[in-house]
């Protein structure tokens, strides 16, 4: 089959900009995609007032708070949060090296999915740098537990995601999203999907200083009558909540530092069970190995990848 994605790296042609609210912070806050050399990876440079910069790797290592959302970073004044729907993004896409210039302590929430960063990054295109991509191919399964949900990796011929959730709450209930992750696929069933909440959480989450930029604009809410209280109501019939969690699991997976071939599965997960997962599997150098392509194309199938030596390669980790 064809892996979704392309055989050599890329960055953005030119820099592209966003701005719109924090969702916990509720600041106004703007970022600005730029262009990257060849294994640069995901950067994210956080400007502070006084013309310091911290600059923080989109990799596993780097991931600190994962409750309510994905922070990279270890500290308030020197970390960015919510950066999942931003890395879905730019996973799905197949964008490699890019620096993200951060004015703010988070990323704009937007409309509360991953569609506008799709479109920003769709409207300035991707270039071809000309080195071929590696990958992490997964070998043998991988799985963790934690009370009654689980998530595990397990080998697959592409990259794939099938994601579970388990809710009391009659409106959702149980709902699973299954499929094959590409560009398309990821735009069409995924990218649209917004995260959501419910009114009863509101005032915890409120007197915690977080949703504080939270609103119908950029979240799906659910009245304490299990009702959507958005008037559009939901931009996927009746499973926009499971469609947002596996969005969630693209962007947290994206932390890996090297797109994956392989199979992701989790069961009532959530980000901290995606930072976990991913986590087991990169500490585990013998369920997975390091693979390129062994023809110089620029889409590639399963069958073109080979194994490589690379004991330098290990970006997760940096």
């Amino acid at each position: 089959m064809v892996i979704g994605m392309l055989g050599f790296q890329t960055t953005v042609s030119r820099p592209v900009t966003l701005s719109g609210t924090g969702v916990h912070s509720g600041a106004e806050v703007s970022i600005t995609f730029n262009p990257a050399e060849v294994d640069t990876g995901v950067v994210f440079q956080r400007m502070h007032e006084n013309g310091s910069v911290t600059e923080l790797r989109a990799v596993s290592s780097q991931v600190g708070n994962t409750d309510l959302c994905t922070v990279l970073g270890f500290s308030p004044a020197h970390s960015v949060a919510t950066i999942e729907h931003v890395m879905a993004a730019v996973y799905a896409l197949g964008l490699d090296n890019v620096l993200i210039e951060v004015h703010g302590a988070e990323m704009p929430i937007m409309d509360g999915s991953s569609a506008p960063f799709i479109d920003a990054i769709e409207q300035v295109g991707l270039v071809s740098l000309g080195v071929k991509r590696r990958y992490i191919r997964i070998t043998k399964p991988v799985r963790i537990e934690h009370g009654g949900s689980w998530s595990e990796f397990r080998p697959y011929d592409g990259t794939r995601f099938e994601v579970e959730i388990d809710f009391e709450c009659p409106l959702i209930g149980r709902q699973k999203w299954e499929g094959d992750l590409t560009a398309q696929t990821f735009k069409t069933e995924l990218s649209r999907a917004r995260t959501f909440g419910f009114m009863r959480d509101v005032e915890r989450l409120w007197a915690s200083g977080h949703a504080l930029g939270s609103s119908l604009e950029n979240s799906v809410v659910i009245s304490d009558d299990n009702t959507v209280i958005n008037v559009e109501g939901l931009r996927y019939a009746k499973d926009e909540f499971v469609r947002h969690k596996a969005l969630d699991a693209v962007g947290d997976l994206a932390l890996a530092g090297a797109p994956f071939i392989g199979c992701y599965r989790s069961y009532r997960g959530g980000h901290k069970m995606n930072a976990n997962a991913l986590k087991a599997l990169l500490s585990d150098p013998s369920a997975y190995e390091v693979v390129e392509t062994s023809a110089a194309r620029p889409r590639v199938a399963a069958r073109d990848f080979i194994a490589v030596s690379a004991p330098g390669f290990a970006p997760w980790s940096a």
